[in-house]
């Protein structure tokens, strides 16, 4: 065996894999700050004549004197490489040192090198187990790391092996301080650099996790929706422009159904089917989750339907509706907030909030039956809507109060 600081060689003979004539194999074992490698070394042995305390065979004869030589030149070659490797390398891994004695290709990867390589994958994929949102997130997520490698390290990717947990909490700060995202976007960005070092460990191009101790949180966000009067305030509206009236349009439109815009773009009418009940419903699965969402039709969504049947843009891209680019209906809908005195970021999302709290939950359509139209697969999602207003509890109670015929005031 020889030493240096961390490193060790042991010359050691497997007795689990003793041969049908009873030779056991001989392996190198090499090991640089406490993680070791095994390096067959293509030779076996008499157990009788091997000494495992010096790592040598005992005893004379010609056979004992080749072992031996050979064992010495072992191990000499590799702490040959490892001291080559101590001048040219900032980082020495046992795995490293015996793909140079074996002759096999060095499997060092970068953390950008296994995201491109990770990205392709999921491209190649794009319409069976993914949609194109999915990658247009990790190539966003992949374009964040590269900066802050070049911010933090001045280099243009980083070593696997280089990776400790310092670098995901500094990513944390990168992200939320240079870059000015918001925490819970910051942790989705997280998640999916975990994910790119899980498929990494899994793979053994690294052989640990550096991330496994950081916890992803979440904070509760207040999501907005449009009240009552705003949603009358659009449906009255009468605009000039036709783009306006048909962005307004298929705003309503998710407000009455839930569907996100990337869903409601995609319905045809193939999807619009007669139901159990007699009625006129939307029958689909979310393009995010592909879990079915089924909705009854509202009187006022199927106002809209009927009123684009006849559109130019509908009958050729055979959909229901006219709808433009998410990024075009955004921009359209701040024109559209502002003309209607809608003091609220009006987005094509706010329209699924709209639905699932004013349209809905707020006029006592049971949470477990918006679930369900929403396409949630667990109740828990979908009460992050659930917020009972002063207004709502006022008019139940005022209900309770008919009904229970009472007329006692307190007196203040």
């Amino acid at each position: 065996m020889k030493n240096s600081n961390s490193f060790s060689i042991l010359i050691w003979a497997n007795k689990a894999k003793a041969a049908a004539n009873g030779q056991i194999p001989l392996y190198a074992r090499v090991t640089v700050m406490g993680k070791r490698a095994e390096i067959s070394l293509k030779k076996k042995v008499n157990p009788q004549k091997w000494d495992a305390k010096t790592g040598f065979m005992k005893g004379s004869g010609n056979d004992v004197r080749t072992i031996n030589s050979y064992i010495h030149q072992v191990s000499d070659e590799i702490f040959r490489i490892y001291a080559e490797l101590q001048k040219t390398s900032d980082f020495i891994s046992a795995e490293e040192i015996k793909n140079k004695f074996t002759g096999t290709p060095d499997e060092r990867r970068s953390l950008l090198d296994v995201f491109d390589e990770h990205n392709r994958d999921v491209e190649s994929l794009v319409g069976k187990d993914y949609v194109k949102a999915t990658l247009t997130k990790y190539k966003t997520i992949r374009s964040k790391v590269s900066d802050y490698i070049v911010h933090k390290y001045n280099k243009t990717d980083i070593y696997l092996d280089k990776l400790e947990y310092g670098f995901i909490t500094g990513f944390e700060k990168y992200l939320k301080i240079t870059a000015g995202i918001d925490h819970n976007t910051a942790m989705s960005y997280i998640k999916r650099l975990k994910r790119i070092i899980s498929i990494s460990v899994n793979n053994h191009w690294i052989g640990f996790n550096p991330f496994s101790a950081f916890k992803c949180t979440t904070r509760k966000v207040v999501r907005e929706e449009l009240s009552e009067e705003e949603v009358k305030r659009l449906v009255e509206k009468k605009f000039t422009i036709k783009r306006l009236e048909e962005v307004r349009d298929c705003f309503l439109f998710s407000c009455y159904t839930g569907y996100a815009f990337i869903d409601a773009s995609k319905l045809t009418l193939a999807n619009i089917a007669i139901g159990k009940d007699n009625e006129m419903w939307i029958k689909t699965s979310r393009t995010k989750t592909e879990i079915s969402a089924n909705v009854p039709l509202l009187p006022q969504a199927i106002e809209i339907i009927n009123k684009y049947r006849d559109h130019e843009i509908c009958i050729v891209s055979n959909r229901i509706l006219p709808m433009k680019s998410n990024q075009k209906m955004n921009a359209y809908l701040k024109e559209i907030a502002d003309l209607c005195d809608i003091n609220k970021n009006l987005t094509t999302h706010m329209a699924r909030h709209t639905f699932a709290t004013t349209i809905t939950l707020g006029n006592g359509v049971p949470i477990e039956s918006v679930s369900k139209m929403l396409g949630h697969t667990k109740i828990t999602t979908t009460q992050i809507y659930a917020r009972v207003r002063e207004q709502k509890v006022s008019r139940d109670m005022k209900a309770l109060r008919t009904k229970m015929n009472s007329e006692a005031v307190i007196e203040l």
